[in-house]
Parts: C-alpha cells; structure tokens; sequence
C-alpha cells in the first residue's frame, strides 16, 4: 500500500525499470505527478522521450527529445488539428520509439467511450517490448472500467506529509522576503495546510503571509474552503465547547480522555443521523448504498479508525456534543454527508467517497474519531457497529438536574433572567428553543413554554421504545456505567404518583 510520498517515487522507480506499459496514476496535483515522474528518470531525463496529451493542446513534448519526438509522429502536422482527440491521439502513440513516456491528462474523461478504451489496450503489448509507457492521469478516487482494470497498474499519489509541507511552509516564506519560520509558527502552518495538495497549500500559503508573520486564521478559512470542493465534506465553523453544553457528563468525560489520550485523534468526522445515510444498504437495486458502506468499513477496518455511536431521542445533545469535541480539542470537525456523496453517473458515488476518504485521512495523519449520531439503532448493520470501537452510549432526556445547568447556560446567552417554565421531560433543545423564542418574541420564558410541545409527549412510545431497546446494552451519556432504565422513574411526576397509588 502506497502511505507516503516515498513508497510512490519508489513504486514508480519499480514501474520505469520493468517498462510496465500501461499505468494510471490517481493524483490531486497532475503537473506535480509530472515533475516527480521526471525527476525518477535516473539522470536520462534529457535522452528519454517525455510527451504529454490533453484535450486542449493535443500532442506536445515535455523535453526536448519529446519534442523531437512529437515532430517526427505528428509528420511536421499541427498537434491541435491532428491530435486534440483521445482516438487520434492514441493512434500516434503506436508510433513513438523507444523508452517514450506519454503523460494522458484526465484520462477518467475517455473511459467511456470504447473507442478509447480499446485503444489504450492495444498499447499495451507493443509499448511492453519498446520500453515505452502511458501514464494516465487520473482525478483522486476515479476508477479503471472493466476492460482496463487487469492490464493498467493502478497507483495512488498520495497526499504531501507533514515532512514536505514543512519545506513548502519554509520556501513561502523565504519568497515573500521573511526570515524562515520557527518551529512553533510552522508546526502550527503545517496543522493548517495538513489534507491539501502541495499545490492548494502553496498557494493558501502565499495568500496568508503578510509582513507581520502569517494570518493563521485567514489560512483555516482557505483551508475549510479547499476541503469542501470535496462533495460531502464540510468543516464546521461553531465555537461550541463542552463547556456550553449541560448535562451528559460520562460522554463528555470519556471524549476528553480520548482527545488528551495516547494517539489522541487529529480531526473529528461527524457522520449526522447515520442511519437515514445507509438506508438501503444490501437492498438497493443500483447497488449503490451497498458500494459505499462497503467503501467505509473498509477504510476504517484498514485505518483501525476510532470511533462512538450516540442514539437518542431527538434534542438530546448527541450532534452538539459530536461538534463540540472537535472544539474541546482543538483539532477541525469535518461534517461528512454520505448522501451529498452520492451521483447519477456509474461509479461516480464511490470515486467521490473514496476521494474523501483520501483527504480525511491526510488531515488525520492516520488518526482519526469517528462520531455519528442516530435516532435508530435497529436500522445498521452490525458489521458497521462493530467498526465504532470506542462504544454506543444513550443519551436519554436530561434529568431534572441536568436540566437546571441546562436552563443556567442559555438563560444567559438569551434573556439573563426569568422563572423557568415547567419543563419535566424537556430536552436541552427545547430549554434552549423557549429561551430563544423569549428572546426573539420579547415574552416571558413561561409564555414562551406556550409554544413548545416536548417530544416526549409527541413522541412518547418511540421515546419509550428506545430505551427499552438501550437498557443494559448501551453506554450511559450522562451517568458512569451501562444504561438502565426503570419504567416507573422513567413516567412524569404526576403519572408516578398515580402509578404507587394504584400499587399501594
């Protein structure tokens, strides 16, 4: 497996000695792919014919025994009229002479049309015994279609190290005329650019450096912005801690362990009500949600990637604890939208979850928390708990003293002051609701309670039925221990006392 930087020069090295023929290279950075291509030539970089296609430009030496080499293909035509198309191009290519390498831009555009794909394959054998090669170049997650995937080498470049970006923060530096960076300013600029081609973090880079030193928020914006290029992916922007969330406090204490831990994690991927994301796995008919839980367990299985499942009832604090410990930390909380994942096109949905993935795994460096939330439990399949190794915890509606801390917190962010309604089976979205409906309304927090039906009186059975379905299989969120739940210190105040009426 391709990890670093210098397992793909090495692999490449390999390819070049042993003339494979046909080779697709899935890079974020092609004209980066190019120049380490040249630059594992072995000091013949001058004598071996270098070439590069693209849609635009057609046939055109990167060297100048390519160029020569162009020439003598194209027969003195000109490379935009005789060799724009794919086709066109792939018939000159049968004509290149020894050890020729030609670099085929976006090849994953072409693989459609058979007459392509065809005419790659018929390279193969006559580029095997000149010495010659095709590297295709292809986006970050892009597949092979089936009449090429047994006969092309397929390699990832991956995405630059902390080691590299480390030079790109120094050489920044040293063009805009500043004295190099220390150690601090550039373990920090590196966190910041860490998941980015070496392209996008040079250019990030040189936006953000100004006479004072480097704008470190003005880079994490760029940063944020370049990531959600990715379909699915988002940064979250909130500045919520575990300190503006009340009660829960065993998963709270448990996610602070985990982050001040051995290998504490360096991003938060937060996958939002999980279970309407898979729906469908193993059922589909396009097989899609099936690829793509597939594509995820796999990743995680391969990467030993943490991470907890939160169920509960809705309003329960499960996504705002999941944002929040990213904060908590200090390390960024990537939103990850399986649906927002999914095309029309075939194969595209994997491509572009695999292409996630891929950045996930460089902001990471290898470490990463997994926490998704979800109202249903029932609905996953098994295999896929098991990957969130850190455990499920429950989280129930908050109890009246975690409603208390509750009420304290978003009374004084929206109204200082008031009586607090009667709020027996509220969640902390709805304390917060009435206290944001006070606020907006200009009304009492008792008028305001007007306004609101708890979910545990529009949703009672369902609030019910989760947690018989929790009890004694799953974490507690608020208290030390496996969640237990007792039916009767479970009712309203006035339906238990009706309850040990009935039982006296």
């Amino acid at each position: 497996m391709i990890r670093t930087m210098q397992d793909f020069v090495e692999t490449l090295k390999a390819a070049l000695r042993v003339s494979t023929p046909l080779v697709a290279v899935r890079t974020p950075d092609p004209a980066g792919t190019v120049q380490t291509v040249l630059g594992v030539l072995n000091g013949k970089g001058d004598e071996t014919p270098v070439l590069h296609w693209d849609v635009m430009r057609g046939l055109a030496g990167l060297n100048d025994a390519g160029k020569a080499e162009a020439r003598r293909v194209l027969d003195g035509g000109d490379p935009a009229m005789a060799s724009v198309r794919p086709s066109d191009a792939l018939t000159l290519a049968e004509k290149l002479g020894q050890d020729a390498i030609l670099f085929f831009a976006n090849g994953q555009r072409f693989f459609s049309d058979a007459v392509v794909a065809q005419g790659i394959w018929n390279l193969r054998d006559s580029f095997k015994a000149k010495g010659c090669m095709l590297a295709l170049l292809m986006t970050s997650g892009s597949t092979l279609p089936p009449e090429l995937a047994e006969d092309v080498f397929l390699m990832d470049e991956p995405l630059p190290s902390a080691e590299d970006l480390g030079g790109i923060v120094a050489s920044t530096f040293a063009s805009a005329g500043l004295p190099e960076p220390d150690t601090e300013v550039s373990g920090k600029a590196i966190d910041a650019v860490i998941g980015l081609a070496a392209f996008p973090a040079e250019q990030a880079l040189a936006m953000s450096v100004t006479k004072n030193g480097l704008d470190m928020a003005g880079l994490w914006e760029r940063k944020r912005q370049v990531i959600e290029q990715t379909p699915g992916l988002s940064v979250w922007r909130g500045g919520e801690t575990f300190d503006h969330i009340g009660g829960v406090q065993n998963v709270k204490t448990f996610l602070r362990a985990v982050v001040a831990g051995a290998e504490p994690p360096r991003v938060v991927v937060f996958i939002d009500e999980i279970e309407k994301h898979l729906a469908g796995t193993g059922t589909d008919l396009s097989g899609v949600k099936t690829e793509m839980t597939g594509a995820l367990l796999t990743w995680m299985q391969d990467r030993r990637a943490d991470g907890c499942i939160f169920i509960g009832p809705p309003g329960a604090a499960k996504s705002a604890v999941a944002k929040a410990t990213g904060n908590t930390a200090c390390i960024p909380t990537i939103a990850f939208d399986l649906a927002g994942m999914q095309s029309s096109l075939v194969g595209a949905s994997g491509d572009r979850l695999r292409t996630a993935l891929k950045i996930v795994d460089a902001v990471s460096q290898g470490r990463t928390l997994f926490i998704a939330t979800c109202n249903k439990i029932a609905t996953l399949p098994p295999e896929l708990r098991r990957r969130f190794t850190l455990g499920t915890f429950f989280f129930d509606l908050p109890s009246v003293e975690e409603r208390g801390t509750i009420w304290k917190i978003y009374t004084r962010k929206y109204v200082n002051s008031g009586e607090p309604p009667d709020d027996e089976g509220w969640t902390g979205a709805e304390i917060e609701e009435c206290c944001r409906k006070a606020y907006r309304l200009k009304i009492s927090l008792q008028e305001a309670a007007q306004y609101i039906v708890p979910v545990s009186r529009s949703a009672s059975e369902e609030i019910k039925s989760l947690r018989l379905q929790a009890s004694g299989k799953f974490i507690s969120a608020s208290a030390p221990g496996v969640y237990k739940y007792e039916e009767a210190a479970a009712m309203p105040k006035g339906v238990k006392r009706v309850f040990r009426d009935m039982t006296a």
